[in-house]
């Protein structure tokens, strides 16, 4: 049977062994049959199907990358509304790739299902992570609310694979596609300090690199940096802070205490100042200002 062209998705409950151990076994359960459910109606809204669920995980197809795009969306904006239990809150990660599946005895194979269910391997709670060989399936104003994050080694494949983020937190309005995601940025400005340098980022969708790696736009010297230890990247109105690193981005905001991020990210407000792969405690190692205004 020649393969077909389709979305494939998988999608499951990020921390659901917290869940258990929280609030037992028949309540979590509860908890976790009720986002599979929302998992399928988004599914069949779409017009796709659920090939199988696994414990707390949904594998599904769709009709095109749009759909799995947009079905996607739906699920974490409707799971991220759902109430907190006893203080836990229930978040999913998906993973998303679009492109040729051969189906058989209602299943589907082939490297497609092998690359989306890597891709929900790497994703986070309350994540959605794609690949750009999906956004580029995308239309436009879909594609608008994505960005790039890495190009990584995937087992299996010579060269890298560019991975993307979905970006869905903005609002509903990605989930419509309309023009709305293309909306002008208001002009906030970020600026970092780094020794006796100045910059300021303040275009859309722009950002810099901070690493010891000469192609860095903030070239480190702390050897406990990484090569391309984090990046800034502005998201419409706001910018954020990503840890790519070994040693984890140390983050303090003024007047508050200080948190470190590993392979995680934080919006960045007000002022503060940044460390690389160490407390900010340590003076005697370079840091960042940074500055919202």
């Amino acid at each position: 049977m020649p393969p077909n062209e389709m979305a494939v998705l998988f999608a499951d409950i990020s921390g659901s062994t917290k869940l258990y151990d929280t609030l037992g076994d028949a309540r979590a359960k509860t908890l976790i049959d009720e986002c599979i459910g929302i998992m399928r109606g988004v599914v069949a809204h779409y017009q796709g199907r659920v090939i199988k669920t696994i414990g707390d995980e949904v594998m599904c197809v769709l009709p095109d990358a749009d759909s799995g795009h947009l079905a996607a969306t739906d699920m974490q904006l409707k799971v991220a509304a759902l109430p907190a239990v006893a203080n836990v809150k229930r978040a999913i990660r998906v993973g998303l790739h679009a492109g040729p599946v051969i189906e058989e005895a209602g299943d589907v194979f082939g490297d497609t299902v092998n690359m989306a269910a890597r891709m929900a391997g790497l994703a986070k709670g309350m994540q959605i992570i794609t690949t750009s060989a999906t956004v580029e399936r995308l239309s436009p104003a879909l594609r608008g609310s994505t960005r790039k994050i890495a190009a990584l080694s995937v087992k299996g494949k010579g060269d890298d694979v560019d991975v993307c983020e979905v970006i869905w937190q903005a609002g509903e309005d990605l989930t419509m596609g309309t023009a709305s995601i293309m909306m002008a940025p208001s002009q906030i400005k970020l600026h970092l300090t780094h020794g006796a340098r100045e910059l300021v980022l303040e275009q859309a969708n722009a950002g810099i690199a901070l690493g010891r790696d000469a192609g860095c736009q903030i070239v480190l010297a702390d050897r406990m940096a990484s090569r391309v230890h984090a990046r800034i990247e502005r998201r419409r109105d706001n910018f954020f802070l990503v840890d790519q690193s070994t040693n984890g981005t140390f983050v303090t905001f003024a007047g508050e205490s200080e948190i470190v991020l590993r392979r995680e990210e934080v919006m960045l407000r007000g002022q503060g100042r940044i460390a690389f792969g160490h407390s900010i405690s340590k003076s005697s190692e370079e840091t960042v200002n940074f500055a919202v205004r």
